[in-house]
């Protein structure tokens, strides 16, 4: 396979093909030589199998084009959603070839940049077809701009994986031993649950395995009481002695399977939490991981999130995103001027009967469809006073109901129904799969429109960060910038720069403020 590189200033392309730069370590150089002179954009295949050989080698490049990424979101906005979105498979589809299935996972290696491919791909043609297919797209700039910020995001996601976010092996480790107990012998259970496990086992007088669901189940069935299932919300409702032991087991064992000793021994390497991450691994265009557990940090556990001595933590997170980007999105003025201020919930409470706490469900009601409670008796007044926020989710809803398609501010569009879906509309359980799809169609459209919102934050924040701080979190709409102590000041003059920009580039001139508020710490626990 080869790489295009555009650069724009000159549009033209140059190939680095096998007999160009065999080895990574010449091509890297190749590619470092070109990012100081020109800056190209670059074009490749996939980030996540090119770009980590080239970060190993000291190279990072400014920007690039996504040809996977690009392809999943084009294949969704022509209604095409799960096709295969390789380059291999886009180039098949171009020359009306066979179109190959989609591999698992990215094929970096770490001797050659490229495995021998059984068919050659030219990634520039597939570039080229996919600048047409963006022209033809609904808004041809926002969704530009969309195919930057996700290209923009693949090269953040292997630059953070690669640097890793700060993570004291000594004081995971006390943690642990604190929670848990000492170390366990493989195959063991640690003290601490050992002991609780015992405690179920007793009051069931009997002896019962907590991890097994079949058998808890069987053991309150034996003690006169049916439960649905071994969910800690069930189980609360239960009046049982084996509860409160069997709640705190479920809790540590979390702990421990998710982030204990084995999660540590492969994903810790020299104070630093190197996970995997997964651009666009949601739906809505959020991210995952595929490994590292990065997205999932229990509280407790940002106690070892330290900084390097002599460096800084500097946490943000964006203040009632969703809210603020539907009143950006639908254009509400009264929605909007509440947004213009820092505490949106209390700009608007005066609308609520002055109830703060009542604004919020309205607002949360309206996004997630919800209508029991207090909701009932206020979306009318939503309704009312904020007409075109609520029309604008409302039709988002009615769109899912009729099993159509929706799309985010800048074209990311959300999959279609299934046939599961299709036959369960069709009968007697019609309006329920209705009503449920609505509710996510509702959703999609502001959840993806704020996860573009922090893409393109992040990768604003990135050109703008004094060497040698780096972005080593994201986490929906929180980032952490690890930095040296003279430079936070910076580095926070950056985030809300970076904040103001994103909005500006997304809505244009709006009285919406997305405001981030960057706090620096030592310890990630002392940010929150």
């Amino acid at each position: 396979m080869r790489i295009a590189v555009t650069a724009d200033a000159e549009g033209g392309t140059l190939r680095p093909s096998g007999e160009h730069a065999r080895r990574v370590g010449d091509l890297a150089r190749a590619v470092g030589d070109l990012e100081r002179s020109a800056r190209p954009r670059w074009v490749w295949a996939d980030t996540r199998a090119l770009y980590p050989p080239l970060i190993a080698k000291g190279v990072r490049v400014a920007r690039c084009h996504d040809v996977t990424l690009t392809e999943s979101l084009l294949l969704a906005h022509e209604g095409r959603y799960g096709e295969p979105r390789s380059a291999q498979a886009a180039y098949a589809r171009l020359r009306g070839l066979p179109v190959p299935v989609d591999e698992a996972g990215p094929h970096a290696v770490q001797d050659t940049l490229f495995e021998p491919e059984p068919a050659e791909v030219d990634v520039s043609e597939v570039y080229a077809d996919q600048l047409r297919r963006i022209e033809a797209a609904e808004h041809p700039g926002r969704f530009r701009l969309l195919v930057a910020a996700e290209s923009a995001g693949a090269l953040i996601a292997a630059e953070m994986s690669h640097d890793g976010m700060p993570w004291r092996e000594d004081l995971h480790d006390e943690l642990l031993s604190e929670l848990l107990g000492p170390r366990p012998v493989h195959g063991m259970r640690p003290a601490k649950l050992q002991a609780l496990a015992d405690q179920v086992s007793a009051a069931f007088g009997q002896t019962v395995n907590p991890d097994s669901p079949q058998q808890i189940v069987k053991a309150f069935k034996s003690a006169g009481l049916s439960v649905a299932s071994t969910r800690s919300h069930v189980l609360k409702q239960v009046d049982h002695p084996a509860v409160a032991p069997l709640l705190a087991y479920k809790e540590l064992a979390r702990l421990y399977s998710a982030h204990g000793w084995t999660w540590a021994h492969q994903w810790v390497r020299r104070h630093r939490l190197h996970p995997e991450y997964v651009v666009a691994g949601v739906v809505s265009g959020r991210w995952a991981t595929s490994g590292g557990g990065a997205l999932q940090i229990p509280k407790v556990m940002r106690r070892v999130v330290v900084a390097d001595e002599g460096w800084r933590l500097v946490v943000a997170d964006a203040a009632q995103l969703e809210p603020r980007v539907l009143a950006a999105m639908a254009g509400d003025r009264g929605l909007a001027r509440a947004a213009g201020e820092i505490d949106l919930y209390a700009a608007l409470a005066q609308a609520f009967g002055g109830a703060r706490d009542n604004a919020k469900i309205a607002m949360l009601s309206a996004m997630y469809g919800g209508t029991s409670g207090d909701a009932a008796k206020l979306l009318p007044i939503m309704r009312q006073r904020f007409p075109l926020a609520y029309a604008f989710v409302e039709e988002a809803a009615k769109a899912g109901e009729d099993g159509r398609l929706v799309r985010s501010w800048l074209g990311r569009t959300c999959p279609p129904p299934s046939a599961h879906w299709l036959n369960l509309v069709s009968g007697p359980e019609g309006g329920r799969a209705a009503r449920d799809r609505g509710r996510f169609t509702r959703n999609f459209v502001v959840q993806a429109t704020a996860a573009e919102w922090a893409l393109t934050l992040m990768a604003l924040l990135r050109g703008l960060l004094p060497s040698p701080a780096r972005l080593v979190f994201f986490q929906h709409d929180e980032v952490m910038v690890h930095c040296p102590e003279e430079v936070v000041q910076e580095v926070s003059a950056a985030v809300s720069r970076a904040a103001e920009e994103a909005t500006r580039l997304l809505f244009g001139q709006t009285p919406v403020r997305i405001p981030m508020e960057a706090v620096a710490v030592s310890c990630y626990a002392d940010a929150k």
